[in-house]
């Protein structure tokens, strides 16, 4: 079935050349039918602050993500339903977070395809990859992966960046001109950067009730971590493998303090994780960006989440690094590690329960403008969304 499925996309995506594009229309989406990500923060921005005239479309293979947005007075539809075949055939900008996939590649061609991409970082992607599973899919040319992901292979029209040591090695993987590059920030980080009453009005309007529900519990505790550890190519899961969490759990009551673990989205939760007081797992499919100004610790390893927590005031980093060396055996960097991020370093998971004990993680000040500047620079101050939009509507004359 799902290599028919697949032969049929291809003998679609030709004739999705052939049907008259508007203008006027831009059809968004993200990665596996969700409602999140830069694209979702566009989207909204545009639907409250965007041309009039501009149809702003969300479309999903997710028929609940649909339902959600709709729930919300705004268009949505299903990508494989009718309707939502044909605005996907005739907007003339796509809007992602990674690929025409989030979309739907064979519905693709013709369109203007605008890549918000996911994170700055110094992590080798695509088509800069030089060792493990990335690679084999782009450099190296696996048949199979080639077969299973064109839209791995299509290069977006425009692609966001942030700075110019970004937009060198981001127009690399994607092989595309540095001009083709938009360093105008990130829609999302605009939750984060937001007044108080700016994201509680914007959670009260558009995140579901679990988002208010854990926001409030977490006013509970004195102070709330949280692990988000980047995805790692084996998929392995790192939560049950790297802590034990009875021990940190117990340091944790004892400090009324709580650890919120968020898992990557491709990562293969166990099924032996127990309830404990002080630990909480987040949903892997929920928008962590309007929780994350309630909380006070970021715990991270290689995951470009570093430099988007970065640009919030007052909060503090541990990395914890218990796997380096297995680590960059899969996966490279672009840049020296140690020379690019910040935070409290801890390479095993005793060291962790001590810093967590202690609360000796604050990092330092000059550091972290140091990590902004080069990762985000001016566009730290940008109003991400209104430029891009504005770019799109300029282009479209």
């Amino acid at each position: 079935m799902k290599l028919l499925a697949y032969i049929i996309c291809y003998i679609i995506y030709p004739f999705s050349f052939l049907f008259p594009r508007s203008s006027r229309k831009y059809a968004f989406g993200s990665y596996r039918g969700t409602f999140c990500d830069n694209a979702k923060y566009l989207f909204l921005y545009a639907t409250q602050n965007g041309s009039k005239d501009i149809r702003y479309i969300w479309l999903s293979n997710n028929r609940n993500t649909v339902k959600m947005v709709r729930k919300m007075g705004l268009r949505a539809y299903w990508v494989l339903g009718p309707r939502g075949i044909w605005h996907a055939l005739t907007s003339r900008y796509w809007i992602f977070n990674s690929y025409t996939s989030d979309i739907m590649f064979c519905l693709s061609g013709g369109a203007k395809c605008i890549n918000l991409w996911h994170g700055v970082g110094l992590k080798r992607i695509e088509f800069n990859a030089i060792s493990g599973p990335i690679a084999d899919r782009f450099s190296k040319k696996n048949k199979y992966d080639a077969f299973c992901h064109p839209e791995s292979f299509r290069k977006p029209d425009w692609l966001l960046s942030s700075t110019p040591f970004q937009t060198y090695s981001l127009a690399r993987a994607f092989r595309i001109p540095e001009s083709n590059c938009l360093e105008m920030g990130y829609p999302r980080n605009s939750i984060l950067t937001a007044s108080a009453e700016e994201r509680s009005q914007f959670v009260a309007k558009y995140e579901p009730d679990q988002t208010w529900a854990l926001i409030k519990k977490l006013k509970q505790y004195g102070k709330v971590l949280i692990y988000m550890p980047t995805w790692r190519d084996s998929q392995r899961n790192i939560f049950t493998q790297s802590m034990d969490l009875d021990k940190l759990n117990a340091i944790l009551a004892a400090k009324n303090e709580l650890l919120i673990l968020k898992p990557h989205a491709n990562v293969r939760l166990s099924d032996n994780m127990h309830s404990l007081s002080n630990i909480m797992l987040a949903n892997p499919k929920m928008d962590i960006y309007p929780i994350l100004p309630y909380t006070h610790v970021l715990i991270t390893d290689y995951s470009s989440i570093l430099y988007d927590w970065l640009l919030m005031e007052d909060k503090d980093v541990i990395l914890y690094l218990y796997d380096y060396k297995e680590y960059v055996k899969e996966r490279d960097f672009y840049y020296p590690f140690d020379e690019n991020v910040t935070g409290c370093r801890v390479d095993s998971f005793d060291e962790l329960c001590k810093v967590i004990e202690s609360g000796q993680y604050r990092i330092d000040p000059k550091e972290r403008d140091r990590m902004i500047e080069l990762f985000w620079g001016k566009t730290a101050n940008f109003d991400s969304s209104k430029m891009i939009l504005d770019f799109i509507k300029d282009k479209a004359r």
